[in-house]
């Protein structure tokens, strides 16, 4: 199943260790077999690995791709087999068997367009070291949860909604999505969830 965590400081200030940890504890029950963190200088990176894939240490994430890209990926891409084939003919490397390193080689190769030519389910965060970004992707139909939220100072993102909470002033019922639901039983059927969205 696997897990992801992540905050972002708009104001350039680094992330406390203790938050994204702490973050990242509220989804142990997703990720029993390790955990890993990455600090940039205003941003940092949880995951908590269920070993599917390649079960070696190489698999631990946030995985590392060359010098530039950093990524904490909870999902499967299916078709990582072909797409690694591809990219070995278009000079890309590899040092795992997983479909993690896939995802950053063909981010590598074709930059956000990847996912196009993903075949799968995934909720990932890859920083770009040398253009300075993040980018962030759910699979088309969210079948891999990727919440966040954000304010004027932080955006943070995780694949529970309780490591969202902590950064919320109040919380308060979308009276909205809770009709729709317990009139209509529609679920996900919208970007918003059972929560306002609040200022901290």
């Amino acid at each position: 199943m696997c897990g992801v965590s992540g905050i972002i400081n708009k104001d350039k200030s680094p992330v406390q260790p203790d938050l994204i940890r702490s973050m990242n504890d509220l989804i142990i029950h997703r990720g029993p077999d390790g955990e890993g963190f990455y600090f940039g200088q205003n941003f940092a990176f949880g995951h908590r690995r269920l070993a599917i894939i390649d079960l070696s240490e190489n698999g631990h994430q946030p995985m590392f791709y060359g010098n530039d890209l950093i990524i904490t990926f909870n999902g499967e891409i299916y078709n990582y087999i072909e797409l690694r084939e591809e990219l070995k003919l278009l000079g890309q490397e590899f040092m795992t068997e997983s479909d993690t390193e896939v995802i950053l080689a063909a981010y590598n190769q074709w930059g956000n367009s990847c996912v196009s030519r993903f075949n799968g389910m995934w909720a990932f965060a890859i920083y770009d070291r040398k253009n300075e970004t993040i980018f962030c992707s759910r699979d088309r139909f969210g079948v891999k949860p990727f919440y966040y939220f954000q304010n004027d100072k932080t955006f943070v993102f995780g694949s529970e909604i309780k490591q969202i909470l902590p950064f919320l002033s109040e919380i308060s019922a979308n009276n909205q999505m809770v009709l729709d639901y317990l009139i209509a039983g529609f679920m996900d059927h919208t970007a918003f969830t059972f929560l306002k969205t609040l200022s901290s």
